[in-house]
């Protein structure tokens, strides 16, 4: 199937006539080549740019054609060129655009002003990942942290995975509520090939954000672009966007699929697994006049996991001592999350300086889980002694026993929203507001329970004294109406300082709060030193509980629940600087989080479990430390260290110490590390190109992410003093572009039809480390303890094609 898939799209391009080959090159006023100049041919779909030297070339038949030249910050040029038979070479001259250059400039210096992180789109597709998913360059950045690679969530500066803002369009986008592990996790909301632009915050953002605690990614999707149509396929799954434009509609779909089958069938439990994640999504635009248009954006989402599982065969210890657990399974697994998302949008110029933006979405989720699994298992001692004649053979046995999980989960939730937003371009200030009406409809229904017997097959059993490790049978539903605002300015105090103001209030009916919540972003830009920002952020952020915040371990609501809420304070310090021959950024933040109003919570590799009925206080410090830019030309890399600490005090919790007189002393354990305190995180993304040549690139991802805190289920915080150890994980890729611009040959018959045609080889876990996402928590007949790992993926290859039209 997928021979024909790509035996559709390449067939066109065999049918080709006679070609006529023009070259040329660009160069400014004062003669240095320009790289990435665009040139393009109108009416024909054609397209190249310029390389290094500033040289470019394309293949047309003979006659006339009107080509264009494009290039940011310099005028562009358009002329009708007569092309005749044999080679022709254009020596091409652009002038600079100074009125262009000063509104990037303006607009560079305003995001940095904010505390926003620019993030490019383009990386994604070149950083090899096995999720595929849109969020895993985030791991790049300062104060992101994560330990699964099968996941697109995230955790920032000591928040969990529900703390953080993901926008699409201006519209909230939420994960997946019941996804317990990421293998069951399909594709990201976030589509690659249709992002225009990203910004990102780990903290202290501005007032025009909502109510999270920790981040707030913001992605905006583009309906126009110089391609018409992308498709990729390759091992792990396929796509297909397409661009169009119909008089005053112009718009973009768009179709993704995952194939991880080969990545599961690695994993430690041996099955039958079956995998179908799919993504469709359509971004429109009709322009009613130069000062009005109407947007509409769609999407679909559905992730179907099935799990026949057979066996499992874990080793781990250490070299004194080697355990091994083999595990024989019945039953199945059948899951299902589905997203569905649908917003139209009204984009008016009111006057010159007024713009009115209102903005409709419905998000609707519905996620089912069923699963009901039996595994017996025999618990054995491995023989570690070379001399013994008998190595790796069973010593002593330490257990037999069973375990089962059964579940059968149901989530529904409708999202309904309306926001109102305004702004207005003052001649030094900048004045935007909005106001935001959302009806949340929440039923769920939860009946699940765990058993782990680890001693009923070897001694007797008093079945009136038999319990089940873990039961929950409740059933919820939730109608929450939600109210927000915000007001916010910025505006130049002089020409080096920049002040960011504003006031977000909401209130929900839920917890029945009004929550004030007053934010500043201050910037001082030193005057003789523009490529330097130096910035102060502070405000108060409040996150309501939408449902799962509320829910207890035991299913039940706490009605009594309020929101959490944290102050932050941000000092950071950006630079532009010359180095190894380019232009560097360098960015250093602290910052220092007093979260004064938190709800506990455990982490059990995806699944987020709430202690809905315990209050905590905490706090979250630490600095971030990035060098980006391109140490290779064309090619941006980025090398990133976080340091972070976080913790937390549960009010109330205290355990009785039996003495050695035999009195009993209370204790109360104080600030417990939470279990998001991971306190180093590395990560390094690289690119080169490989033998000197510009046409193949090598793309490496390196992940650090030392111990994170855990302990056993149904455990006090306090009792969870065990880890799970560093997250280590190597990932390369390596890709050639046969279109490539500074190809000595591109082949002539792709070249007519076709933008870039890449092919990438990648290698995922390149050193084949054994990472921990989690535990199995057994107990043999001597009542010991002890955590059996479960290990994410292991050593793979993945081959993919894109090609671009």
């Amino acid at each position: 199937m997928r021979k024909l898939f790509l035996l559709f799209f390449l067939l066109p391009i065999v049918t080709f006539a006679q070609n006529v080959r023009l070259s040329g090159k660009v160069v400014d006023t004062e003669g240095e080549a320009l790289s990435g100049v665009s040139i393009t041919v109108l009416n024909h779909g054609l397209s190249t740019s310029t390389n290094t030297d500033g040289k470019f070339a394309l293949a047309l038949q003979k006659g006339t054609y009107s080509i264009r030249i494009t290039y940011l910050g310099y005028v562009s040029q358009t002329f009708d060129y007569e092309l005749k038979k044999g080679s022709e070479f254009l020596n091409l001259i652009l002038k600079k655009d100074a009125q262009n250059l000063q509104q990037v400039t303006v607009k560079d210096q305003s995001l940095r002003n904010s505390g926003m992180i620019s993030v490019e789109a383009k990386l994604a597709s070149s950083n090899p990942n096995i999720s595929q998913s849109f969020e895993s360059i985030l791991k790049q950045l300062p104060g992101v942290s994560t330990n699964n690679e099968l996941s697109s969530q995230y955790a920032v500066r000591g928040g969990n995975f529900d703390e953080n803002l993901i926008y699409i369009n201006d519209i909230e986008i939420y994960k997946p509520f019941l996804v317990r592990n990421g293998q069951q996790e399909g594709l990201s909301l976030i589509n690659p090939d249709l992002v225009s632009s990203v910004k990102f915050s780990a903290g202290g953002f501005s007032a025009r954000y909502g109510d999270k605690m920790s981040s707030v990614l913001d992605v905006q999707y583009k309906t126009t672009d110089s391609l018409k149509y992308t498709a990729a396929i390759g091992t792990n799954g396929a796509s297909a966007t397409g661009f169009f434009k119909w008089g005053k509609l112009n718009g973009a779909v768009a179709y993704r699929n995952k194939q991880n089958k080969l990545i599961l069938n690695a994993q430690p439990v041996v099955g039958a697994y079956e995998p179908q994640f799919h993504d469709f999504q359509a971004s429109v635009n009709y322009q009613f006049n130069k000062n009005n248009s109407l947007s509409f954006f769609g999407a679909y989402n559905t992730s179907r996991f099935g799990l026949r599982p057979q066996s499992r065969v874990t080793e781990f210890g250490t070299l004194n001592e080697i355990l091994r657990l083999n595990v024989d399974y019945e039953g199945q697994e059948k899951d299902e999350y589905s997203n569905s998302l649908a917003a139209l949008t009204l984009n008016s110029r009111l006057t010159e300086r007024v713009r009115l933006k209102w903005v409709n979405s419905m998000f609707l989720i519905t996620e089912k889980e069923n699963f009901d699994i039996l595994g017996t298992y025999v618990f054995d001692e491995i023989e570690n002694d070379f001399a013994s004649g008998t190595f790796g053979q069973v010593k002593a046995n330490r257990g037999i026993g069973a375990f089962q999980n059964f579940g059968r989960n149901q989530m529904l939730a409708d999202v309904y929203a309306s926001e109102l937003k305004l702004s207005y371009s003052g001649n030094k200030s900048f004045w935007e507001g909005g106001l935001r009406y959302q009806y949340d409809k929440i039923s769920d229904v939860l009946k699940e329970f765990e058993l782990i017997d680890s001693a009923g097959f070897a001694l007797p059993n008093q079945y009136q004294n038999f319990e089940l490790t873990r039961s929950t049978s409740a059933s919820n539903s939730l109608n929450t109406y939600r109210y927000s605002a915000y007001l916010q300015n910025t505006t130049d105090l002089n020409h080096q300082l920049a002040l960011t103001a504003g006031m977000r209030l909401n209130y929900n009916t839920f917890t029945k709060e009004l929550l004030l919540s007053p934010r500043a972003i201050l910037a001082y830009t030193p005057s003789k030193h523009l490529n330097q920002v130096y910035r102060f952020a502070t405000g108060l952020y409040a996150q309501p509980p939408f449902y799962r915040e509320a829910r207890n371990f035991n299913g039940l609501l706490n009605r009594q629940a309020k929101s959490q809420q944290s102050l932050h304070v941000v000092l950071s310090s950006e630079t532009k600087f010359k180095g190894l021959g380019t232009t560097l950024n360098f960015l250093a933040e602290t910052y220092y989080k007093s979260m004064y109003h938190l709800t506990p919570y455990d982490i059990e590799n995806l699944r987020i479990r709430y202690y809905a009925d315990q209050e905590a206080k905490g706090y979250a410090t630490g600095v971030d430390f990035r060098v980006s830019g391109e140490f290779v030309k064309d090619l941006e890399s980025s090398f990133r260290l976080s340091i972070m600490k976080t913790a937390e005090d549960i009010a109330g919790d205290s355990y009785q110490q039996k003495n050695s007189d035999g009195t009993f002393t209370t204790v109360y354990p104080g600030y417990l590390k939470r279990p998001t305190d991971q306190r180093v995180n590395f990560s390094a993304f690289f690119q080169d190109r490989l033998f000197n040549s510009p046409t193949y690139k090598v793309h490496l991802n390196l992940l650090f992410g030392s111990r994170l805190p855990t302990g056993p289920p149904a455990s006090e915080r306090y009792q969870q003093n065990y880890h799970i150890p560093a997250y280590k994980r190597l990932d390369i890729g390596f890709s050639k572009d046969f279109l490539d611009a500074e190809s000595v040959r591109p082949p002539a018959f792709l070249k007519r039809y076709l933008s870039s045609v890449i092919l990438y080889a990648e290698v995922f876990n390149l050193l084949n480390i054994n990472n921990t996402v989690s535990y199995l928590w057994l107990t043999d007949v001597n009542n010991h303890s002890y955590a059996i790992p479960n290990y994410l993926t292991s050593r793979q290859l993945n081959v993919r094609l894109v090609v671009k039209f």
